[in-house]
């Protein structure tokens, strides 16, 4: 008897782990013993606390499109066009399936991932899947984890790499000396430190048939894999390959397909070769080695991604023998966004990055003619070039919208959420594929990076219980070269009426120098307003500041609707942002916007 007590207290444990498991496995099977639901509704599902007991455990799958722009997403509203929308939606959905992707700081791993864990099987099931490979979806996942340290979160992706960040790609990818950029796409900020574009290295993920089994939860990437359907009632999305993935929560996060131009599609294929629609790592990469083998190339697009790769390849253009031509229909660069005083200086230091300037130009057609292509121009210029990059903008990637059943807005585009970012009770959309009501401006659709990580954090916090709405005010940035950049939040739209208050600027008023104080390369604003203090205005106006040409040197641009500030641009001002995001919160007339300007410290040397 003594020996077979013996033998118990040794075999006890493995017969504990051996119950453990199989309970785990029948839960994972879905069968029903009466204690453990096979479907438990998503309103009773719990993660319950960090490190407590795994009956509670749930999954996340995550389905989602990398954020870009050289990280500078574009505001764009089709208010008013409805016949254009739904154009737009029909031809989205009678065309091949294509989905885009997407970008307060994430880490960015400085290793470049060589490949990641291969998935020679996919799980039938998890409880959080996100759509899309994005820096939402990242940034959701990151979110999950944290509340959750044992969640495990599947990815998809119709990249072929991870998570990345995306405003290096007309940044400063094109500023580095580095030959072997476009392999390693490591990169040195305007600080000097070196870093690289992607958010993990392939050992941070797991392989996705692990994922079900892993005892600590974790993240996988399914790579190049497109979600050609979802159905909402069945819970559950097909890929393109017609493999079926059944979720508990899942987030939308497919960001945004580059825009083209309808005389460059019907232009033809000899057209479409010789053209690059900039979005995503590959991107970068073919148009930097276009850049080095011809002799012109055209960028249609005077916004911020069109300027950022103006000044860019403008720089390249002495070292290669490029001619850099820039063409858009507004009178100045980011004409749609900059008051016209402010445009006309920024088309100027384009012009001195060695750029041809051709405003207020309409394309009317495009032809490829003795391997040339030849843009004629409504006013009748002609122009011809080797290349055409097409800036135009972004529209959001609602392919899975008609088989979902999911509500599209008809102003903004994108999926129509609540303040929570919910589509649906277990359905959640984050980063440029959401329209959002925000609280002081109303409903929006934001393309920025800090929105996409804003959003994404939070889809993911509410996917595990939190029920927070979003009240955060996202800025955005742009930088010309290190030497020029702004930092924007609300709504800054030059049709606005504005005030602008100017200082001169000092060595310490670039980005590159805000860099090096800050030791952070990405501006993405993660600050809280508690470091902010309350705007208070004098009682008696100054006297308005009398501006010379060329006196922008650093200063604020306040956006005004019905008299209340509703946008500020901080031109070549940095870390200030928090005294913006509190001033637009307050939503308050002020007497003499030249006494706000101050709480900006733009006459501080």
């Amino acid at each position: 008897m003594l020996k077979c007590r013996t033998v118990w207290k040794k075999l006890a444990p493995l017969a504990r782990a051996s119950s453990t498991l199989c309970r785990q496995n029948v839960r994972r099977a879905g069968l029903n013993n009466g204690k453990m639901p096979s479907c438990v509704p998503a309103g009773h599902m719990s993660t319950g606390p960090a490190g407590g007991g795994r009956e509670n455990q749930m999954y996340f799958l995550l389905v989602g499109v990398t954020c870009v722009g050289g990280g500078v997403y574009a505001y764009r509203t089709i208010k008013g066009d409805h016949q254009r929308y739904q154009d737009r939606i029909d031809e989205i959905s009678s065309r091949p399936h294509k989905q885009a992707t997407e970008e307060p700081a994430i880490p960015i791993q400085s290793e470049p991932p060589d490949s990641l864990p291969a998935s020679l099987q996919f799980p039938s099931h998890t409880p959080y899947l996100l759509i899309g490979g994005g820096t939402a979806s990242f940034a959701a996942a990151r979110s999950i984890r944290a509340r959750d340290p044992g969640a495990k979160v599947l990815i998809v992706t119709d990249e072929p790499v991870p998570p990345y960040m995306r405003p290096p790609l007309s940044k400063e990818l094109w500023f580095s000396d580095d030959p072997s950029v476009t392999e390693t796409l490591r990169f040195k900020q305007w600080n000097g430190k070196e870093r690289s574009i992607y958010f993990q290295p392939p050992s941070f993920y797991i392989s996705a048939e692990e994922l079900d089994g892993a005892e600590n939860g974790g993240v996988a990437v399914l790579t190049s894999k497109t979600v050609v359907h979802m159905d909402v009632r069945g819970n559950k999305i097909k890929l393109d390959d017609n493999t079926e993935i059944s979720y508990d929560k899942c987030l939308i996060a497919t960001g945004g397909v580059p825009r083209s131009l309808q005389v460059i599609e019907r232009a033809g294929e000899e057209v479409m070769k010789r053209t690059t629609l900039f979005r995503k790592v590959e991107d970068f990469k073919s148009l930097d080695k276009v850049s080095r083998n011809i002799k012109s190339i055209t960028i249609i697009g005077g916004g911020f991604l069109g300027s950022e790769l103006a000044c860019a390849l403008g720089r390249r253009s002495t070292e290669c023998d490029l001619e850099v031509i820039q063409m858009f229909p507004e009178k100045g660069n980011m004409g749609k966004v900059l008051p016209e005083y402010l445009s006309n200086w920024t088309t100027e230091k384009v012009k001195k990055e060695g750029v041809k300037v051709i405003s207020e130009a309409l394309v009317k057609s495009v032809v490829c003619k003795d391997e040339k292509l030849e843009i004629q121009l409504k006013d009748g210029r002609l122009v011809k070039t080797d290349h055409i990059v097409a800036a135009v903008g972004l529209e959001p990637n609602v392919d899975l919208a008609k088989s979902a059943g999911l509500e599209v807005d008809s102003d903004f585009g994108g999926f129509r959420v609540n303040a929570e970012l919910q589509a649906r009770s277990n359905i959640w959309v984050a980063g440029d594929a959401a329209c959002f009501y925000d609280i002081r401006l109303g409903r929006r659709r934001v393309e920025h990076h800090d929105h996409a990580v804003v959003s994404g954090r939070l889809a993911g916090e509410n996917m595990t219980g939190a029920n927070k709405p979003y009240w955060h005010q996202s800025m955005f940035w742009s930088d010309l070269g290190p030497d020029v950049g702004y930092e924007a939040i609300g709504i800054v739209d030059s049709s606005l009426p504005t005030v602008g208050v100017f200082a001169k600027a000092t060595s310490k008023d670039t980005p590159k120098a805000a860099t090096e104080k800050s030791g952070t390369g990405i501006r993405s604003e993660s600050e809280t307003e508690d470091t902010a203090v309350s705007p208070v205005a004098s009682p008696t106006p100054a006297p308005p500041a009398v501006l010379q040409k060329d006196e922008y040197g650093k200063g604020v641009i306040f956006y005004l609707r019905d008299k209340v500030v509703v946008g500020i641009i901080l031109w070549n001002v940095f870390n200030r942002m928090p005294v913006a995001r509190k001033i637009i919160k307050d939503g308050e007339q002020h007497v003499d916007l030249n006494e706000v300007a101050k709480l900006f410290n733009i006459h501080d040397d």
